[in-house]
């Protein structure tokens, strides 16, 4: 990255770095699809275990690997102040920190998987296949947290395409095992649902090793030597991950499993209804990929102004990635209340499960408005390092505000199952006006601290 002069070259270089993280976000989400897909494919009750243990996996994941969203921000503010050897350093200690969550959670699933999957009650083909497909899933945990300790760096350092690179092969490939190993083709055994499952844990694998030898052998990685010496485990270190790290995992846990609440909670109505309702989230979460990407591109970028002590920049690139979000959510809100029946053509031809969810995507449109502001601010705000005030935002955000309000809206008006989505849009924008009053009260403390101390 490099210092900027004019909003034109600010601009260039977020889509730059940008770009490439948004082809990775829907490559990543991508590998969860075809997961799906193909085990629906395969049978429908390969196709509901997939589902159940990928529905039980992501929110853990997504959740843990938020810890490590730490990283960025530390990496890109030691980057501003040129301070390599402290870069170096930093890695090292989260990856120490990432394997040794990783075999926690190995530990956690072994003695409480069975239990879990009892609890739910799912018929016994169903469990078998949830069962088995998240232990074949768990031989790639130690792997892919690793790889999220390389990538953070890798796109910290603004190189965004190389892991966007790494994604566009990994996903040619996890198809190709995923066909392999559920149908059984060459060597591979026919394993059904829970072959993609072993398919994705040895695409875990690709994606690390090919991470290991880019950041061994291409500059600029190469010249930071991480793998030179390997420092004594620093728990102080530790403390200052996990306590940027560990409100912005819970605040990652509380958005994402929302929607697995609401999910649960719907439940209750016909199959129809639920399958609109999946498809709709489906498709939201595929737009959410944009604002998504804006947050972790701010994160780098205002992380390296921070560093640099160059607030005024900071601050303009803020407020810069929260009018592109909007923007962009403008224009794909008009596209999807034009197209939205040619939408949910995509997910069915049932003309009831299709009519509901060209209903649900009307929704969908608040949605990505509220994310075009909040997911954006979160990730500059995580830039300044600040993390706790966000977590608890979050926290009132979705599971104080959103989720009951959704409730009431479904079961005491005649709004039904649509109430839930209410509830969500409530949730989101009030997170959205949270936030933005947060980082409006960060930028002036951080302005005003510059000034004294110039």
């Amino acid at each position: 990255m490099k210092q900027t002069y004019s909003i034109k070259q600010k601009l260039s270089q977020m889509i730059i770095i940008l770009l490439p993280i948004l082809v990775t976000q829907v490559g990543i989400f991508a590998l969860s699809f075809f997961d799906t897909t193909m085990s629906g494919h395969y049978s429908p009750v390969d196709l509901a275990g997939v589902a159940v243990g990928s529905s039980l996996w992501t929110p853990i994941y997504t959740g843990l690997s938020g810890i490590l969203l730490a990283l960025p921000p530390i990496v890109s503010q030691l980057m501003g102040k040129n301070e390599h050897k402290g870069v170096r350093f930093s890695v090292i200690q989260a990856a120490y920190l990432s394997f040794s969550m990783a075999v926690c959670l190995l530990i956690i699933g072994y003695f409480f998987l069975d239990p879990v999957l009892t609890s739910i009650g799912l018929e016994k083909d169903v469990y078998e296949v949830t069962y088995h497909y998240l232990v074949a899933l768990s031989t790639g945990i130690i792997p892919i947290f690793l790889y999220f300790v390389l990538r953070s760096f890798i796109d910290s350092l603004g190189q965004t395409q190389i892991t966007m690179f790494i994604t566009l092969i990994a996903i040619p490939i996890n198809i190709v095992l995923n066909y392999a190993l559920i149908n059984g083709i060459w060597i591979f055994p026919e394993l059904g649902g829970v072959g993609t499952g072993y398919a994705t844990s040895l695409t875990y694998w690709f994606m690390f090793f090919m991470a290991v030898y880019i950041v061994h052998k291409k500059q600029p990685f190469s010249s930071f030597q991480l793998f030179a010496h390997f420092s004594r485990m620093s728990w102080l270190k530790w403390k200052e991950i996990l306590t940027i790290g560990i409100p912005i995992g819970f605040s990652v846990f509380f958005e994402t499993s929302i929607f697995s609440a609401v999910t649960i909670l719907m439940s209750s109505y016909d199959t129809n209804t639920i399958a609109a309702h999946q498809s709709a989230i489906n498709f939201a979460s595929l737009l959410y990929m944009v604002p998504l990407s804006i947050s972790t591109a701010l994160t780098i970028i205002v992380g390296y102004e921070v560093g640099a002590r160059r607030m005024k920049d900071a601050k303009i690139y803020s407020w810069l990635g929260v009018v592109l979000a909007v923007i962009i959510a403008i224009i794909s809100g008009i596209i999807l209340l034009t197209f939205r029946t040619d939408i949910a053509e995509i997910y069915t031809k049932d003309w009831e499960v299709l009519h509901l969810t060209a209903h649900f995507l009307i929704y969908a449109i608040f949605f990505q408005l509220s994310d075009a502001i909040q997911a954006p601010i979160q990730g500059a705000l995580r830039g300044y390092k600040d993390v706790n005030v966000t977590l608890l935002m979050s926290f009132i955000s979705y599971w104080v505000i959103g989720l009951p309000s959704g409730y009431l809206f479904a079961t005491y008006t005649n709004l039904g199952p649509f109430g839930y989505w209410i509830g969500l849009i409530v949730g989101l924008a009030t997170g959205a006006i949270f936030l933005t009053s947060r980082l409006v009260q960060i930028q002036k403390k951080k302005f005003n601290y510059k000034q004294i101390h110039s």
